[in-house]
């Protein structure tokens, strides 16, 4: 049950970065048009790309987390022992998504409704800046959630005694670590 709706998630996450990803490719080529090919640049291009990229990039962070593709440094995470290892992974998920939650998710929302009640607006789409930010609270209840997922996954790998990969069982094996 939790694993099927763990997927409509993934996917639901994915499509909404892939829409933001397809139209900040096209808003970019009609600023191109109209700058080389028009001579006449329009005046909205520039900040529409300025808010898919801000989406774009939250969005994109958390379905690598979930994917556990986040850009990390582990070479030296690698070559520790398998409990040691998963100790370290332990920690950096906690660390994940007490920051997630903390400033991401209760930040978030506290600068989407600050904004909100200023009623900002953007000076060429005339959006209001309140539904850009949007982004941040909702990537952050993405990656706590890949975070806390990750942080059970490994706490129940540590409490098992299982290796996370049939490598380090090799290694348990043959005495390497």
């Amino acid at each position: 049950m939790f694993m099927s709706i763990k997927k409509v998630l993934d996917r639901s996450l994915e499509i909404l970065a892939l829409v933001v990803m397809a139209v900040l490719v096209v808003d970019v080529l009609w600023q191109v048009f109209t700058r080389l090919i028009l001579k006449h640049p329009s005046s909205w291009t520039e900040e529409l790309a300025t808010f898919m990229l801000i989406w774009v990039a939250l969005l994109g962070a958390a379905v690598a987390l979930g994917r556990g593709a986040h850009l990390g440094i582990d070479y030296f995470v690698g070559k520790l022992p398998v409990r040691t290892r998963l100790f370290t992974e332990i920690f950096v998920f906690l660390c994940v998504s007490a920051f997630s939650f903390c400033v991401m998710i209760l930040g978030g929302i506290d600068l989407v409704m600050s904004t909100l009640q200023l009623n900002q607006l953007s000076p060429a789409l005339g959006v209001k800046v309140g539904y850009v930010y949007l982004a941040v609270p909702i990537s952050g209840f993405f990656l706590v959630l890949y975070s806390v997922i990750a942080l059970v996954e490994r706490l129940t790998r540590l409490f098992k005694g299982e290796p996370d990969s049939q490598q380090e069982a090799k290694e348990i094996e043959s005495g390497i670590t």
